[in-house]
Protein backbone atom coordinates (compact mmCIF):
# COMPACT_ATOMS: atom_id res chain seq x y z
CA UNK A 1 0.00 0.00 0.00
CA UNK A 2 2.44 2.46 0.84
CA UNK A 3 4.53 1.61 -2.22
CA UNK A 4 0.96 1.96 -4.29
CA UNK A 5 0.48 5.35 -2.62
CA UNK A 6 4.07 6.65 -3.44
CA UNK A 7 3.87 5.61 -7.14
CA UNK A 8 0.98 8.55 -7.67
CA UNK A 9 3.62 10.63 -6.50
CA UNK A 10 1.44 13.05 -4.66
CA UNK A 11 1.23 16.60 -3.91
CA UNK A 12 -0.57 16.01 -0.60
CA UNK A 13 -2.07 12.36 1.37
CA UNK A 14 -5.28 12.51 3.35
CA UNK A 15 -5.89 10.19 5.55
CA UNK A 16 -9.74 10.26 6.96
CA UNK A 17 -9.65 8.49 9.94
CA UNK A 18 -9.54 5.04 12.06
CA UNK A 19 -5.95 5.01 12.10
CA UNK A 20 -6.46 2.63 14.99
CA UNK A 21 -8.60 -0.10 16.18
CA UNK A 22 -8.20 0.59 20.20
CA UNK A 23 -4.91 2.73 20.61
CA UNK A 24 -1.92 3.73 19.18
CA UNK A 25 0.52 0.34 20.50
CA UNK A 26 -1.08 -1.17 16.94
CA UNK A 27 0.34 1.44 14.59
CA UNK A 28 4.14 1.19 16.74
CA UNK A 29 5.43 -2.06 14.88
CA UNK A 30 4.97 -0.05 11.73
CA UNK A 31 6.28 3.07 12.07
CA UNK A 32 9.14 2.66 9.84
CA UNK A 33 7.08 1.77 7.67
CA UNK A 34 4.59 4.64 7.71
CA UNK A 35 7.78 6.99 7.90
CA UNK A 36 8.21 6.41 4.05
CA UNK A 37 5.27 7.94 2.75
CA UNK A 38 5.80 10.81 0.43
CA UNK A 39 4.26 13.76 -0.77
CA UNK A 40 5.33 17.39 -1.72
CA UNK A 41 3.13 18.88 1.20
CA UNK A 42 3.25 15.81 3.54
CA UNK A 43 0.10 13.62 5.23
CA UNK A 44 -2.92 15.40 6.61
CA UNK A 45 -5.17 13.25 9.26
CA UNK A 46 -8.48 13.73 11.45
CA UNK A 47 -9.10 11.39 13.79
CA UNK A 48 -12.37 8.43 13.40
CA UNK A 49 -14.87 7.18 15.70
CA UNK A 50 -12.07 3.86 16.48
CA UNK A 51 -9.56 6.58 17.33
CA UNK A 52 -11.09 8.10 20.19
CA UNK A 53 -10.75 4.24 22.17
CA UNK A 54 -14.37 3.68 22.21
CA UNK A 55 -14.31 -0.35 21.50
CA UNK A 56 -11.64 -0.18 24.28
CA UNK A 57 -14.05 -1.45 26.91
CA UNK A 58 -13.06 -1.05 30.93
CA UNK A 59 -10.95 2.31 30.10
CA UNK A 60 -12.26 5.12 31.96
CA UNK A 61 -13.09 8.47 30.05
CA UNK A 62 -9.78 9.84 31.12
CA UNK A 63 -7.79 6.52 29.99
CA UNK A 64 -9.54 6.83 27.19
CA UNK A 65 -8.82 10.70 26.71
CA UNK A 66 -4.83 9.66 27.18
CA UNK A 67 -5.02 7.30 24.58
CA UNK A 68 -6.37 9.52 22.12
CA UNK A 69 -3.51 12.38 23.06
CA UNK A 70 -0.76 9.13 22.55
CA UNK A 71 -1.88 8.59 19.21
CA UNK A 72 -2.08 12.23 18.20
CA UNK A 73 1.64 13.19 19.42
CA UNK A 74 2.51 9.65 17.51
CA UNK A 75 1.04 10.96 14.60
CA UNK A 76 2.45 14.23 14.83
CA UNK A 77 5.91 13.74 16.71
CA UNK A 78 6.87 10.36 15.27
CA UNK A 79 5.38 10.06 11.97
CA UNK A 80 5.50 14.40 11.60
CA UNK A 81 2.01 14.38 10.21
CA UNK A 82 -0.38 17.10 10.44
CA UNK A 83 -2.95 16.17 12.39
CA UNK A 84 -5.99 18.03 12.58
CA UNK A 85 -8.27 18.67 15.64
CA UNK A 86 -10.80 21.23 14.23
CA UNK A 87 -8.47 23.27 12.58
CA UNK A 88 -6.94 24.09 8.76
CA UNK A 89 -3.55 24.58 7.25
CA UNK A 90 -3.21 26.64 4.31
CA UNK A 91 -0.75 25.05 0.98
CA UNK A 92 0.23 27.68 -1.34
CA UNK A 93 1.35 27.67 -4.61
CA UNK A 94 2.41 31.11 -6.44
CA UNK A 95 -0.93 32.82 -6.61
CA UNK A 96 -3.39 29.63 -5.55
CA UNK A 97 -3.89 28.01 -2.04
CA UNK A 98 -5.92 25.08 -0.42
CA UNK A 99 -7.33 25.37 2.90
CA UNK A 100 -7.16 22.12 4.22
CA UNK A 101 -9.74 21.81 7.13
CA UNK A 102 -10.05 19.00 9.53
CA UNK A 103 -12.28 17.94 12.40
CA UNK A 104 -12.42 15.54 14.88
CA UNK A 105 -15.41 12.88 14.28
CA UNK A 106 -19.11 13.86 13.73
CA UNK A 107 -21.34 11.46 13.83
CA UNK A 108 -24.83 12.92 13.10
CA UNK A 109 -28.45 11.28 12.10
CA UNK A 110 -28.08 8.23 14.13
CA UNK A 111 -25.85 6.38 11.32
CA UNK A 112 -23.29 3.82 11.98
CA UNK A 113 -22.73 1.84 15.47
CA UNK A 114 -21.22 2.98 18.61
CA UNK A 115 -19.36 6.38 17.65
CA UNK A 116 -18.82 10.12 19.01
CA UNK A 117 -19.66 13.59 18.28
CA UNK A 118 -16.12 16.08 18.65
CA UNK A 119 -16.27 18.45 15.42
CA UNK A 120 -16.00 21.45 15.39
CA UNK A 121 -16.63 23.01 12.55
CA UNK A 122 -16.90 26.79 12.75
CA UNK A 123 -13.60 26.73 14.43
CA UNK A 124 -11.87 24.52 12.30
CA UNK A 125 -12.67 26.81 9.63
CA UNK A 126 -10.74 29.64 10.48
CA UNK A 127 -7.67 30.53 8.91
CA UNK A 128 -4.96 30.10 11.07
CA UNK A 129 -3.44 33.02 12.92
CA UNK A 130 0.02 32.83 11.76
CA UNK A 131 -1.11 32.89 8.18
CA UNK A 132 -3.22 35.66 8.86
CA UNK A 133 -0.02 37.74 10.44
CA UNK A 134 2.31 36.99 7.31
CA UNK A 135 0.21 37.31 4.63
CA UNK A 136 -3.50 39.12 4.77
CA UNK A 137 -3.88 41.02 1.76
CA UNK A 138 -3.26 38.01 -0.35
CA UNK A 139 -5.98 35.63 1.26
CA UNK A 140 -8.04 38.84 1.30
CA UNK A 141 -7.81 38.72 -2.40
CA UNK A 142 -8.91 35.48 -3.22
CA UNK A 143 -10.03 32.49 -0.90
CA UNK A 144 -8.45 29.41 -1.11
CA UNK A 145 -10.49 26.33 -2.45
CA UNK A 146 -11.35 24.62 0.89
CA UNK A 147 -11.31 20.57 1.43
CA UNK A 148 -12.81 19.34 4.64
CA UNK A 149 -11.68 16.06 5.66
CA UNK A 150 -14.58 14.32 8.28
CA UNK A 151 -14.06 10.93 8.77
CA UNK A 152 -17.41 10.39 8.96
CA UNK A 153 -19.96 10.79 5.81
CA UNK A 154 -23.34 11.69 7.74
CA UNK A 155 -21.53 14.62 8.55
CA UNK A 156 -21.78 16.23 5.36
CA UNK A 157 -25.26 15.98 4.94
CA UNK A 158 -26.34 17.71 8.43
CA UNK A 159 -23.53 20.15 8.72
CA UNK A 160 -22.13 21.37 5.26
CA UNK A 161 -24.06 20.87 2.32
CA UNK A 162 -26.27 24.56 2.41
CA UNK A 163 -24.48 25.81 5.34
CA UNK A 164 -21.16 26.75 4.25
CA UNK A 165 -18.98 27.04 1.39
CA UNK A 166 -16.97 23.98 1.42
CA UNK A 167 -17.01 22.58 -2.44
CA UNK A 168 -15.22 19.18 -1.32
CA UNK A 169 -15.30 16.55 1.45
CA UNK A 170 -13.94 14.28 1.94
CA UNK A 171 -14.78 10.85 4.42
CA UNK A 172 -14.15 7.26 5.07
CA UNK A 173 -15.93 5.68 8.24
CA UNK A 174 -18.61 3.06 5.72
CA UNK A 175 -15.73 0.82 4.52
CA UNK A 176 -18.75 -0.06 1.81
CA UNK A 177 -19.66 -2.52 4.63
CA UNK A 178 -16.57 -4.84 3.46
CA UNK A 179 -18.81 -7.02 1.31
CA UNK A 180 -21.11 -6.12 -1.90
CA UNK A 181 -23.84 -8.21 -2.24
CA UNK A 182 -25.67 -8.37 -5.66
CA UNK A 183 -23.99 -5.50 -6.32
CA UNK A 184 -25.05 -3.30 -3.20
CA UNK A 185 -22.84 -2.56 -0.45
CA UNK A 186 -24.12 -3.43 3.56
CA UNK A 187 -23.42 -0.18 4.25
CA UNK A 188 -25.91 1.26 2.09
CA UNK A 189 -28.48 -0.22 4.83
CA UNK A 190 -27.27 2.00 7.74
CA UNK A 191 -26.10 4.83 5.72
CA UNK A 192 -27.35 7.52 3.81
CA UNK A 193 -24.07 8.23 1.35
CA UNK A 194 -22.16 5.10 2.18
CA UNK A 195 -19.12 4.99 -0.41
CA UNK A 196 -18.27 6.73 -3.77
CA UNK A 197 -19.15 10.38 -5.33
CA UNK A 198 -21.99 12.15 -4.12
CA UNK A 199 -23.16 15.83 -5.43
CA UNK A 200 -25.53 18.29 -3.37
CA UNK A 201 -26.22 22.48 -4.04
CA UNK A 202 -22.47 22.46 -6.13
CA UNK A 203 -20.88 20.68 -3.24
CA UNK A 204 -18.69 17.20 -3.19
CA UNK A 205 -18.50 14.31 -1.52
CA UNK A 206 -16.28 11.36 -1.73
CA UNK A 207 -16.73 8.37 0.76
CA UNK A 208 -13.48 5.91 0.19
CA UNK A 209 -13.73 2.35 1.36
CA UNK A 210 -10.67 2.41 3.45
CA UNK A 211 -7.50 -0.19 3.15
CA UNK A 212 -7.88 -2.20 6.34
CA UNK A 213 -11.06 -4.00 8.37
CA UNK A 214 -13.01 -4.10 10.99
CA UNK A 215 -13.70 -7.80 10.77
CA UNK A 216 -10.94 -9.18 8.84
CA UNK A 217 -12.53 -10.08 5.30
CA UNK A 218 -13.62 -8.13 2.52
CA UNK A 219 -15.91 -9.56 -0.41
CA UNK A 220 -16.67 -7.40 -2.81
CA UNK A 221 -15.20 -4.25 -1.86
CA UNK A 222 -11.46 -4.01 -2.17
CA UNK A 223 -8.93 -2.07 -0.14
CA UNK A 224 -9.03 1.58 -1.89
CA UNK A 225 -6.92 4.19 -2.36
CA UNK A 226 -8.49 7.26 -4.25
CA UNK A 227 -6.68 9.81 -6.39
CA UNK A 228 -8.07 13.05 -6.77
CA UNK A 229 -6.91 15.97 -9.40
CA UNK A 230 -7.59 18.92 -9.03
CA UNK A 231 -8.29 21.65 -12.08
CA UNK A 232 -8.79 25.08 -12.38
CA UNK A 233 -12.20 26.17 -13.50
Amino acid sequence: MIDTINAQHPDLICFTGDFVGFGVEEAMPFTNMLRQLQATDGVTSVLGNHDFALYHHGLSSKQKEEKVEQLAIYQRDTLGWKLLRNQSVVITRDSDALQIIGVDNASCQGQGFQTVYRADLPKAMLLPDSLLASSPSRLLASSPFKILLSHDPSHWRAEVVSNTDIPLTLSGHTHAGQMRIFGYPLSSLMFSDSEGWYEMDGQSLYINTGIGCTLPVRVGVPAEITVITLKKN
